[in-house]
């Protein structure tokens, strides 16, 4: 699965894989989550959604949001992320509106959205695949739509503050950053960034600043084959070392060992 605060690379893209955390990040892109086992729990802006298995979630562009996982055993979801111009005549919806609940339980849940699913998740590159990704795309909007309340963005933003710092981050994780620099980048105090990261996002900037760059590492090593130096780099952290730390502590183990038991299928 690619980092999710960037915008997909092709029109649509879908994964099933296990589920874990994953950071508050934001992008242009529509993204759909269908539990497929155990239970995840999804945040917006402020607010917590818990999911279990057969529930469906559509988070809209634009919209801040992080995934956490608390269920000791095995936990997997279905993740799908398009780009609206495929959305057709929902498109302006997609971009005006959000959920006021985001989460479609499975007894409610239409049988067409996950046979939509279904036939994107293992027929992802077949002949004519953009009209058939508008199609399945379409066909998932049209039952999922109807089942949501929404309500104006705008009316659903709980602070630019808070938006800004995400966006920011997401736009310069790769670089040399602090939280000094960022407050003067962005025009707010330190103590103000502060007081986003520990009420917000419940964590210091520290944290989540190094939450982001693992983020981005892991999906790099599960689906790339560039070297763990490289990755090291490119994720933003200044040494080897400090990368293999600071995943040792997130993940209990090294960044070659996470790639070797990814790639043997456990």
């Amino acid at each position: 699965m690619r980092p999710l605060y960037e915008n997909v690379q092709d029109d649509l893209e879908i994964y099933l894989r296990s589920t874990g955390h994953i950071s508050p990040h934001v992008h242009k892109s529509m993204e759909c989550v269908y539990v497929s086992e155990g239970t995840l729990e999804l945040g917006i802006g402020q607010n917590f959604y818990h999911m279990q298995k057969g529930d469906f979630a559509l988070i809209f562009p634009d919209m801040i949001h992080h995934y956490q996982v608390f269920d000791s055993g095995k936990c997997a979801a279905v993740y799908l992320l398009f780009a609206p111009s495929l959305s057709g005549s929902y498109v302006q919806t997609l971009h005006q509106f959000c959920a006021e609940d985001p989460v479609i339980r499975a007894a409610d849940l239409h049988p067409d959205i996950l046979y939509a699913i279904n036939s994107l998740l293992h027929h992802p590159a077949e002949e004519h695949v953009q009209i058939l990704h508008q199609a399945f795309v379409q066909i998932i909007l049209s039952r999922a739509l109807p089942m949501l309340t929404l309500i104006p963005k705008n009316a659903a933003d709980d602070g630019d503050i808070v938006y800004q710092t995400v966006t920011y981050i997401a736009a310069h994780f790769t670089e040399e950053v602090s939280l000094t620099s960022m407050a003067k980048d962005m025009g707010y105090s330190p103590f103000a960034l502060s007081r986003v990261f520990s009420g917000t996002f419940h964590t210091n900037f520290n944290r989540y600043l190094n939450d982001t760059r693992l983020d981005y590492a892991v999906n790099l090593l599960e689906y790339t084959q560039e070297s763990i130096t490289d990755i090291c780099w490119k994720s933003g952290f200044e040494s080897q070392r400090t990368f293999n730390r600071a995943f040792h502590e997130r993940f209990r183990m090294t960044p070659r060992g996470f790639r070797n038991l990814r790639s043997s299928g456990s």
